[in-house]
């Protein structure tokens, strides 16, 4: 349903993205991993139309979109949950996930998708009316999150879902984005943590540099003895 076909992308005149080529099809969770500065968010940013590719075509369900302003790219079913999360941290917890719903007019739609991020996101139920800036890490990341689903989005971008968090809330966090991709959701996961990323997907690409270096299915990469020595620590 993505394609990202051959984008190079710059910063004025520093280049930041060559020839990269990922692809995410229907029911897969595909992961990027690679050094911080490989590239990896600036990936994002050009799927979710922050960044436009001076190079190459963006595509979902076939559509070319790298044209396309960001809320038209969220009207066509594409949210990005930002590095660092970017909640609005003096809104209350319920306040930010409305933020999330505003594309939608239907009353019960947005009931039905409060319930769904209340389900996988209990705590948040519990946090609704606290203050966002006081929620810990793990909560914001859980809000970030949850943010993004109650546009009921048909492509999940997930950057660094896992930066700063304790052991235990990463386990939380993985958890409920299983969740989220039974329930229907493709999911293009970026992360420095290459071990638990390479868990959860179905498929993997490696960028080095701002290019894409190996692509493969996860259980495979696990196993390959470059990401080994190079992204899990083992040799």
């Amino acid at each position: 349903m993505l394609e990202v076909n051959n984008i190079d992308v710059f910063y004025s005149e520093a280049e930041a993205l060559r020839d990269v080529t990922v692809k995410v099809n229907r029911d897969e969770i595909v992961a990027v991993i690679g050094a911080n500065g490989a590239g990896k968010t600036t990936l994002m940013k050009t799927i979710a139309g922050v960044l436009k590719p001076r190079k190459g075509s963006v595509k979902f369900n076939g559509e070319r979109i790298d044209h396309l302003s960001p809320w038209d790219i969220v009207r066509r079913g594409i949210i990005l949950v930002p590095e660092g999360r970017q909640i609005f941290y003096e809104m209350t917890t319920l306040e930010n996930l409305m933020m999330g719903a505003y594309l939608s007019k239907d009353k019960k739609e947005i009931k039905n998708s409060l319930e769904r991020v209340f389900k996988i996101f209990p705590r948040l139920e519990e946090r609704k009316n606290q203050i966002a800036g006081t929620l810990s890490g793990g909560e914001q990341q859980m809000l970030a999150t949850g943010r993004s689903l109650m546009s009921n989005p048909k492509l999940l971008l997930l950057d660094e879902p896992s930066l700063g968090l304790a052991p235990i809330l990463v386990e939380k966090i993985y958890d409920a984005i299983e969740i989220i991709h039974e329930q229907g959701l493709m999911v293009l996961l970026v992360e420095q943590n290459a071990l638990k990323a390479l868990n959860i997907s179905d498929r993997a690409y490696v960028l080095e540099n701002g290019r894409t270096v190996l692509e493969d299915k996860s259980d495979r990469l696990i196993n390959n003895d470059y990401v080994r020595r190079a992204y899990l620590g083992i040799t």
